[in-house]
């Protein structure tokens, strides 16, 4: 994966528009989509289409950037949770924190996973993808052991189930529905130690 790879270090200069760029791409993307105009990411970062094209050579590039950031923050937050709280209690809370970025990301996830010519981004073997269900099944494993999720559940069960609240909520902008939504869904997973 191109953004996981070392790269060549960055004047300030360049970091400093490179660091706008995937803010505002997080922005635009939130708000309009993965499809939005890169015009309007650029103009919103404060660049030039040509520097966003500099440093980014690709939409893919851009979203690769954008999710992967976001990914990793999510992995850090899984191992914060199981930290913090029993098993069951962690992954459930991970779930709502998945649940509540993949409403903030409208389309994103979706984009990278159904079908666009980026779909492949996360399939990858280090990429976003194998993070993120490596850290959903490390919590699910957890929960599986303390009896707080019954057996059969699978990480990509949960992934999909979160990914398909997501696809349900986002034309209507109804988090607290998506909330509800996967509350329901909690309670199908549950086992009997919960």
């Amino acid at each position: 994966m191109p953004h996981a790879v070392q790269r060549r270090p960055l004047r300030a200069d360049a970091q400093r528009n490179y660091d706008r760029i995937v803010s505002a791409a997080r922005d635009v993307f939130a708000r309009d989509g993965a499809e939005a105009a890169l015009k309007e990411i650029a103009r919103q970062a404060g660049t030039g289409s040509a520097t966003l094209h500099r440093l980014f050579p690709s939409r893919r590039a851009l979203l690769e950037a954008v999710f992967h950031d976001r990914v990793e923050e999510l992995c850090a937050m899984a191992a914060r949770r199981a930290e913090e709280s029993e098993p069951g209690p962690a992954l459930l809370a991970w779930l709502a924190d998945l649940n509540a970025y993949a409403s903030a990301s409208r389309g994103l996830a979706a984009s990278l996973l159904h079908g666009s010519r980026d779909a492949d981004l996360l399939e990858q073997n280090e990429g976003c993808q194998a993070m993120i269900t490596d850290a959903a099944r490390e919590l699910l494993r957890r929960a599986q052991q303390a009896g707080a999720v019954r057996p059969g559940v699978r990480a990509e069960d949960l992934l999909a189930l979160v990914n398909a609240i997501s696809l349900a909520t986002e034309q209507h902008g109804d988090d607290e529905q998506a909330g509800r939504l996967l509350d329901i869904a909690i309670q199908g997973i549950q086992g009997r130690a919960a």
